[in-house]
């Protein structure tokens, strides 16, 4: 499902925050990603979500080559990874109905489906029956909670997660992992970028360590397959 197959990422100010970064999550995987602050981990998050492309190397994502897509294909692309911020990114003045819709809505989506899937996406996270309320109306972990309902509305085969639990505190913290496993079991492949060592280790799961840029560790790591990418 991802794929990097020697990647490097220069920013224009000259820093190279990835260098030669290989590693591969197969479908219906959840993997954490760990490492110190500035190690690179937002940075392989944001090439999975094709908010930058790779330098040199290759990225893949559901077979498709991020790194040479048209921009036409971009917006559709998206479409397909949801992506949860340790900051929520809520609309303050919009209701939890309109926060969690705001991806249908750009995607052209009926107001029937939108009706349909803002539903059943509150309902995966606990939170249908608050589709009214706005965002300073809930407390910190349910506000999370529509931001992973908003990642998740378009039904995307790939979940990424910048520090979710960054802001949580442990049960909360917890909570958020168990809907993410839930997530998991129904086939999403998932990514979760975390300082959070404790949640890794009581997970039992995969844990990809990034440090200066470049896999220092990759416990449960696979062989990379030979994937043609579609272009």
């Amino acid at each position: 499902m991802i794929t990097f197959s020697a990647v490097a990422k220069r920013y224009r100010n000259g820093r190279e925050a990835l260098g030669n970064v290989s590693l591969h999550i197969p479908p219906g995987e959840m993997v954490f990603l760990t490492g110190r602050s500035g190690a690179g981990k937002s940075t392989v998050l944001k090439l999975i979500a094709l908010l930058e492309r790779p330098t040199r190397g290759q990225v893949l994502v559901g077979g498709e080559n991020t790194g040479k897509l048209a921009a036409r294909r971009i917006p559709a692309f998206r479409r397909k990874v949801g992506v949860v911020f340790q900051d929520h990114r809520l609309l303050a003045d919009r209701p939890v109905f309109d926060n969690v819709a705001l991806p249908l809505i750009v995607a052209g989506s009926a107001l029937k489906e939108i009706d349909k899937r803002v539903r059943a996406a509150l309902d995966q996270v606990g939170l249908l029956g608050s589709e009214r309320q706005l965002p300073a109306e809930l407390s910190v972990g349910e506000q999370q909670r529509v931001g992973i309902a908003r990642a998740i509305v378009s039904r995307p085969p790939v979940l990424i997660a910048d520090e979710p639990t960054g802001n949580l505190d442990p049960q909360l913290a917890s909570e958020v992992m168990g809907l993410f496993r839930r997530l998991n079991e129904v086939g999403v492949t998932i990514l979760v970028a975390t300082h959070d060592l404790h949640l890794v280790r009581e997970s039992g799961l995969r844990e990809i360590v990034i440090e200066n840029g470049r896999v220092a560790g990759d416990e449960g790591s696979l062989v990379l397959p030979i994937i043609e990418a579609r272009r």
